[in-house]
């Protein structure tokens, strides 16, 4: 049996990667984990793989990249992975990975390998200076120290294979979306949820889904409803998340008089049965590695609204499953809206479009991907 160390945030580790490690502990790998408790979580994950690794490991780790603190950090690794004789390490995120690799060059001298997944670089293009000048020079020393670098993006793998030292840049399709939860429903489901939600089925239902913070926009779709509240008449949107800046976009929404057409519903746990009980969804965002948001929409059958990001890019084909536009063009967010609203063959044919474009983003494919990378690496 082969064995496996997958170390990433507590955060993530929740988030995103748990039916990962339970697949490869099914299926034929000896897994442990090592974690960095950023978020308070570590209960939460012995909890959910206690049963299912052979052993969870805390170690010292900030977020931030030049925290003292992440020197304990390093030692921590150093210890987890020395004489462990791990047959694969699989690491995650910017300062996770830096400091696994790292502490896994003596273990790859003896036949380690080491796996460092890019869930989307901190440098791209239109990133700030200050990313460029932290986080590209610490990342390009650091890949000559894994055997495969994975990214998610076709903008990320490309720069990778550019500038990065890894011999091998590998890409799969996102950390997977379950499929399971996220799917078309009936007509007579979507009048059912549209009821519980106090929307009808003539409603024109706009959601947009995240966190409410500066990266994420929403203003310009407040704006944008701004410009339809009269042409569109019917129109709803439901802006789903919590965040810093719930002040500022109530403040916009009471001064632009869109109290009856935008509502901040808060942190929602629904968002599965939310989603395909819209009509379009809408992601004004400024930056994206590869927005599950928006793959869990197309999963739904949505047309899809977004901004031009490498994220979005790389899963919205502008003019077939939706419309790509500048973050700030509320006129173009609108029009875009608009034709949508008026047009149900064209919102249908987006929505059958963008359903078929995410159907290798499900949790199985990307389970099955994940594994061939690791095998292939062995």
């Amino acid at each position: 049996m082969k064995r496996l160390l997958v170390t990433s945030t507590d955060l993530m580790m929740i988030q995103f990667l748990v039916p990962h490690v339970r697949h490869l502990a099914e299926n034929g790998y000896e897994v442990e984990i090592a974690c960095s408790n950023v978020g308070g979580r570590m209960d939460e994950v012995r909890e959910k793989l206690g049963a299912v690794v052979k052993k969870i490991h805390t170690v010292r780790l900030h977020r931030s990249p030049l925290a003292i603190g992440n020197l304990k950090g390093f030692r921590d690794m150093r210890r987890v992975i020395n004489g462990a004789g791990y047959d694969v390490i699989w690491t995650n995120e910017p300062v996770m990975g830096v400091v696994t690799r790292l502490a896994a060059r003596k273990a790859r001298k003896h036949g380690t390998k080491v796996l460092y997944m890019v869930h989307g670089f901190h440098f791209y293009k239109g990133a700030s200076p200050l990313n460029w000048m932290l986080y590209y020079p610490i990342e390009r020393f650091a890949s000559r120290f894994c055997d495969e670098i994975v990214t998610i993006n076709t903008e990320d793998k490309l720069l990778a294979e550019r500038k990065m030292h890894a011999p091998k840049v590998g890409y799969i399709h996102g950390i997977g979306v379950s499929d399971e939860k996220f799917h078309p429903i009936s007509e007579e489901e979507r009048s059912s949820v549209r009821a519980a939600e106090g929307l009808t089925d003539d409603d024109f239902v706009v959601i947009c889904v995240g966190e409410l913070n500066e990266n994420k926009n929403q203003k310009t779709l407040i704006e944008a409803a701004a410009l339809l509240k009269d042409s569109v008449p019917q129109l709803k949107v439901l802006l789903a998340g919590k965040g810093d800046k719930e002040h500022e976009l109530r403040e916009r929404i009471r001064r632009l008089g869109l109290y009856d057409t935008v509502r901040l519903l808060g942190y929602r746990r629904d968002i599965p049965t939310l989603l395909p009980a819209s009509d379009v969804v809408v992601s004004c965002s400024y930056r994206e590695g590869l927005p599950l948001n928006i793959v869990e929409a197309m999963l739904c059958g949505k047309p899809i609204v977004a901004s031009h990001n490498r994220g979005h890019n790389e899963l919205v084909e502008d003019g077939k499953t939706g419309r790509l536009l500048d973050p700030e063009d509320a006129a173009g967010v609108a029009a875009a809206m608009e034709k949508i609203a008026e047009n149900r063959t064209t919102r249908e044919c987006f929505g059958k479009c963008a359903h078929e474009k995410a159907k290798p983003y499900a949790l199985g494919k990307v389970r099955l991907e994940l594994n061939k990378t690791i095998t292939d690496l062995l």
